[in-house]
């Protein structure tokens, strides 16, 4: 028997590569399909099935194209209605892998279709329980993506993922090994734990949502507390894991070809391109070109992209550091974004040398922010922070405008003559924010490119709960 876990740090997404006896399954793959054929090819055997614990919406998966590529069995669990093929598993429907058996178990409440994948291993004993987005390490799925009619509010879900969680997982053994699909970082719960994997009776130990003497009634306001609005991509990478989507390999063809200057030149200036910079923010602050938008590969490039990006049909062209322009086409189809028509040949050296207008953003350190602070006895502040980061501490008096909801915002009373300060935890955040107000006209504004911390160590007056731009 052999299992590996492919965690991928930008999704904090797990997929599972499950081997024996010359067969093998996947479960919850990726859309990229070399990860998984490799892994076959160098073990020498077959992948037979390809198991899907529920519509993901935080990415698109690799289940049309690896099935295509392998002959590989997509399975579903119960209430699983797609636009393609598939092979609909019932409740407690088992499945052999060599000499291991799978046993499918309907675990509704994150979405209806919500299916936990219960391992045996040779010997007939429970080994592992693969629950998707119905058990996370230290939390459960959000209950507010799936929607079925009028009546199916997220409260109805939290309730069906309270019976699911004591009737179908908390009775199994506590040494079965639970591998989730997420972990910290990602949206689809609201306080995953780093770890990638535990066992079940250190998380009835841990997890909040799987107290023994929590009533359905508390499951049910703890689980929804606090819940912001899922990422706007959600729904739609949902939309595309149930009717289907291009293949990866003509995703890949298309968007992973270099453009002359001239090319680029010509591309940029259509009004429906959006110019995408995935540098370093260190080297995008200093030099970019006029009217990009900022977004690194080197942060949580994928999801930043599905959160602020708002078509997923959108044409992207793009600036990349030398030979990172494959996988960056490849990031952004993870997310559905399936028309990134090229970029501009030998990287932003190109631009530069042809003598084109170069843009920068103004960027001070925390010392000199504070400095300046004295002097003028304040300075206009933006936080870009999430809510629950400026609740703890912020600057006194420092307007929240989070980034993860920056299109959403419909009160935002910015003077473009006002010289705004704008920060956020690292420095990213803040960057990605100042190109996006900056394309939209907002052109004084200085990054503090430092970290919080150093911030709140500061002189600076530090405060509790601050006005908002968003309502």
């Amino acid at each position: 028997m052999h299992i590996e876990q492919i965690y991928t740090n930008c999704l904090a997404q797990g997929a599972y590569f499950i081997e024996s006896n010359g067969e093998a399954a996947v479960i919850d793959p990726l859309r990229e399909t070399e990860p998984y054929i490799k892994r076959a090819e160098a073990k020498g055997v077959k992948i037979k099935y390809i198991f899907e614990t529920h519509f993901h919406a935080d990415f698109v998966s690799g289940h049309l194209d690896l099935a295509k590529k392998t002959g590989a069995q997509i399975i579903y669990g119960p209430e699983a209605k797609t636009d393609f093929e598939k092979y609909d598993a019932k409740d407690g429907e088992e499945f052999k892998i060599g000499d291991l058996t799978l046993r499918v178990l309907h675990t509704p409440g994150h979405t209806i279709e919500c299916s936990t994948f219960l391992l045996f291993d040779e010997n007939g004993k429970e080994h592992a329980l693969f629950t998707g987005d119905t058990l996370f390490i230290g939390d459960v799925g959000r209950p507010d993506l799936s929607q079925k009619g009028s009546d199916l509010t997220q409260e109805v879900l939290a309730g069906w993922l309270f019976d699911s969680l004591r009737n179908k997982i908390m009775p199994l053994p506590d040494d079965i090994i639970v591998y989730p699909a997420h972990g910290a970082g990602s949206a689809c719960g609201k306080n995953m734990s780093s770890e990638t994997w535990s066992t079940l009776g250190h998380q009835k130990k841990t997890n909040y949502a799987l107290r023994a003497d929590m009533t359905k009634d508390e499951f049910i306001k703890e689980v929804t507390d606090g819940l912001l609005p899922p990422p706007q991509y959600f729904s739609k990478n949902a939309k595309m894991n149930k009717a289907g989507y291009k293949s990866i390999d003509k995703v890949m063809n298309a968007g992973n070809k270099a453009l002359s200057i001239e090319e680029f030149l010509s591309v940029i200036e259509q009004e429906d391109v959006l110019l995408l910079d995935v540098r370093s923010r260190e080297d995008f602050v200093k030099a970019y070109i006029p009217g990009s938008i900022f977004i690194g590969l080197d942060g949580s490039f994928a999801p930043w992209v599905g959160a602020l990006v708002e078509d997923l049909n959108q044409k992207i062209v793009f600036v990349a550091p030398e030979g990172r322009e494959e996988e960056t086409v490849r990031r952004l189809a993870r997310v559905g974004y399936d028309n990134t028509i090229g970029f501009l040949g030998g990287g932003f050296n190109t631009w530069r040398e042809s003598d084109h207008d170069i843009d920068m953003i103004p960027t001070i350190k925390t010392k000199e922010f504070e400095e300046k602070y004295k002097a003028q006895g304040g300075l206009p502040v933006i936080d870009v922070r999430k809510p629950s980061e400026h609740e703890t501490k912020h600057v006194q008096e420092a307007i929240l405008y989070p980034l993860d909801y920056i299109n959403m915002a419909t009160n935002v009373f910015l003077d473009p003559a006002v010289p705004y300060h704008v920060h956020c935890r690292s420095g990213y955040r803040s960057t990605v924010a100042i190109s996006i107000l900056k394309q939209r006209g907002y052109g004084n504004l200085v990054n503090v490119q430092d970290t919080f911390d150093s911030i709140a160590d500061s002189t600076l007056p530090i405060e509790g709960s601050c006005p908002s731009l968003i309502s």
